[in-house]
């Protein structure tokens, strides 16, 4: 035997008759604090500021990049046939 039963309600209505928690304000102060910070944060998004952050030593640390880089190659990059 099967036996379908359709409840009409909305998820309000539901959570109450489940006996579940209301956390809708939980929700919106946490969410409301996420905002907070991400606003916060834009400041770091800065162009200059990330460029600082990624690249403290500027030109000269690209210049020990490229080295290494070089430096994996045989003949240090430089095609010798």
């Amino acid at each position: 035997m099967k036996v379908t039963v359709n409840v009409d309600c909305t998820p309000e209505e539901a959570r109450r008759f489940l006996g579940l928690p209301d956390v809708q304000p939980l929700q919106e102060a946490v969410m409301r604090q996420m905002q907070d910070r991400m606003m916060n944060s834009l400041s770091a998004m800065d162009p200059e500021t990330l460029l600082k952050t990624w690249a403290p030593l500027g030109l000269q640390n690209l210049e020990q990049i490229q080295k290494f880089f070089f430096s994996q190659f045989p003949g240090g990059g430089t095609d010798k046939k």
